[in-house]
């Protein structure tokens, strides 16, 4: 009688699939197929995620021009935090986007020099402040290295009012030409720095005049 008998490593595969020595069919599940009104669902969440964000909390902001050299550089890629100024004041040292009254159509990127209720003054470049106290100081500003000479007479802040200046003085269209900026003309404050690659960083151009 004519047998025969599997090959060893069949005998295994055998007895591994069935104890009855039959072996058992493998069945391939099938991936659940996404519908159309899953792919609708996730876009839907995503925009009441990212909608507010975008309206209320941070929005990107590009650098264009030189007003704020070496600081800034224009193409700059920055994220705005439009949320902190609903919950704190404005300090001297910030760099802060608003919409100049000058041109409401646009953005200006300036940095703080003075706060509500001074005077200031400028004279071949240097910037004199008399504060609320009645104190008169020369501010310093470490964070500028392209100066000029240009003179202004005294300036007094309403209660709601700053002075904004720009870094690259030459060049920059800040409060020496069109006037304080009012606070409710600011939208806030850059809170990241994302491209070019070297300029990545928290709170870019950020100085501190307290420390």
């Amino acid at each position: 009688m004519d047998t025969h008998t599997p090959p060893i490593e069949e005998q295994k595969e055998i007895v591994k699939n069935s104890p009855e020595g039959v072996p058992i069919p493998k069945v391939k599940k099938e991936k659940k197929k996404e519908t159309w009104w899953d792919t609708v669902k996730y876009a839907i969440l995503a925009l009441i995620i990212v909608i507010p964000i975008r309206l209320f909390i941070a929005e990107p902001f590009i650098v264009s021009g030189h007003s704020m050299d070496p600081n800034f550089s224009s193409g700059e890629y920055l994220i705005i935090n439009e949320i902190g100024y609903r919950f704190n004041d404005p300090t001297r040292g910030e760099v802060v986007v608003f919409i100049p009254p000058s041109n409401p159509k646009t953005y200006y990127i300036k940095r703080i020099i003075g706060m509500p209720g001074e005077t200031i003054s400028i004279s071949q470049g240097i910037v004199t402040i008399k504060n609320t106290s009645g104190k008169t100081f020369i501010l310093e500003e470490p964070y500028v290295t392209n100066k000029d000479k240009q003179n202004m007479s005294e300036v007094e802040l309403n209660t709601d009012q700053y002075f904004v200046l720009g870094d690259n003085r030459p060049v920059s269209s800040d409060s020496r030409i069109w006037g304080p900026l009012p606070r409710k003309n600011m939208v806030g404050t850059p809170f990241l720095s994302l491209y070019p690659i070297k300029e990545i960083g928290i709170k870019p151009g950020a100085y501190n005049f307290d420390k």
